[in-house]
């Protein structure tokens, strides 16, 4: 039995289109599923970078079709989340 390797990557928001509402993209990689939080993430640090995770959501499904965004860094240099009072 052969054994996949599947190399995680890093994906920002300019990376993506700088979407705007969560959903599911097709990108260039397969498709991407963006949550509301994911969202939140990138208003507040708009050069935060996300490991992308394969996601399977069929037993048949080959690997690497399907991502969803994983943990984040942030630039060290960039500014605190905006804050109202």
């Amino acid at each position: 039995m052969a054994v996949e390797k599947i190399t995680l990557d890093k994906v920002t928001w300019d990376r993506v289109g700088r979407v705007t509402e969560p959903g599911r993209y097709m990108y260039t990689f397969g498709w991407l599923t963006i949550t509301a939080g994911d969202l939140d993430i990138w208003k507040q640090y708009p050069q935060a970078a996300f490991t992308l995770l394969t996601h399977h959501s069929e037993p048949d499904e080959s690997p690497g079709e399907e991502f969803h965004l994983g943990s984040f860094d942030v630039t060290p240099d960039a500014p605190p989340p905006f804050t109202t009072h």
